[in-house]
């Protein structure tokens, strides 16, 4: 069996995929073997090919899983991240302080885990120029930081949405 790629493994690039296909032909089979096999019309290389070519199948169908799962993982990484136009509130966790009361039982303490982050301004002032490059004044603008972020959250939102099932179920 000549299958090298299973589901969940690192994704490889398709020059990656084809140069591992071509080892594993080459561990079986030798150039002078093929050779000999072709020639003399044996069909052992055929038969070997043949089952090589279904478990390739099986390869590259398994690699282009790796390859959802890793964008999909890299989007809903990108989406778990605050809105940079809502900004982030303060994450309290309790926490063992190593010590223990009269009970035995541990004594917990609250900690900032995660700062709060004020919301990003949703526009912002931006000089205006004339036609010689003369600053003429100010306009508002949308802040281009949130129309990024929004941006970057709808790519990754469409990644997940056109992953299959099975890549979002593994």
């Amino acid at each position: 069996m000549t299958i090298f790629v299973t589901k969940g493994d690192a994704p490889l690039t398709p020059t990656q995929l084809e140069k591992r296909a071509q080892k594993h032909i080459a561990r079986s089979w030798s150039p002078q073997a093929r050779e000999r096999s072709i020639r003399q019309a044996d069909g052992l290389f055929d038969a070997f090919m043949a089952a090589f070519s279904a478990d390739h199948d099986v390869n590259v169908t398994n690699n282009t899983f790796n390859w959802q799962l890793q964008e999909f993982r890299k989007a809903a990484a990108r989406l778990e991240q605050y809105v940079l136009a809502d900004g982030r509130a303060e994450v309290y966790e309790d926490q063992w302080n190593g010590e223990h009361d009269d009970d035995g039982d541990e004594i917990m303490e609250s900690v900032l885990v995660q700062p709060a982050i004020k919301p990003l301004d949703a526009q912002v002032e931006q000089p205006t120029y004339d036609d010689e490059g003369e600053q003429t004044g100010t306009e508002m603008i949308d802040n281009p930081l949130i129309v990024q972020d929004d941006e970057n959250r709808a790519d990754a939102q469409s990644v997940i949405d056109a992953t299959p099932q099975a890549v979002k179920d593994f």
